[in-house]
């Protein structure tokens, strides 16, 4: 996909964010104007035009996105990274079924670039680990998902 502009998810991607994925977000800072950045890993793309995903309901992109919707979610997969710009909105501010106090956001996709730099390939992927009570950061995992998933 290198200097191509697409409209949406492209069909390899889609998979990718079917499930847990390291991925940051950027958004607008609503007091200083300026990007902010945040990694985050519950995200999932019923479709090549949505990309739904969860923070904390007190995270400071709650209060970016209701300042200003852009959004761009940058996505480190196949040997390249990717750009997927959008407009994002809240769709609850406190998901049901969920121990946390956690937001459900949903993006529609204007915009997605492969952004790595001429002739560069990643090596390697971003990989994570929870470091916190492996069952419960399970449940809590399939949980939050499965919530993504029904929108």
């Amino acid at each position: 996909m290198a200097n191509q502009v697409e409209q949406g998810l492209t069909e390899e991607m889609l998979p990718l964010l079917q499930k847990e994925q390291y991925v940051t977000i950027s958004t607008v800072d609503f007091e200083m104007g300026t990007p902010n950045v945040h990694a985050i890993s519950w995200v999932y793309a019923p479709d090549l035009q949505t990309v739904r995903f969860s923070v904390d309901n007190r995270s400071r992109i709650i209060k970016n996105i209701l300042a200003n919707k852009g959004i761009v979610i940058t996505l480190i997969a196949k040997g390249s990274t990717y750009s997927i710009a959008g407009d994002a909105k809240i769709l609850s501010e406190e998901m049901n079924n969920i121990p946390l106090k956690l937001a459900l956001l949903e993006v529609d996709v204007t915009e997605v670039r492969d952004v790595m730099f001429y002739g560069s390939k990643m090596s390697t992927e971003p990989k994570y680990i929870k470091t916190y009570d492996a069952q419960a950061a399970a449940k809590l995992d399939r949980q939050v998902m499965e919530a993504l998933k029904k929108g």
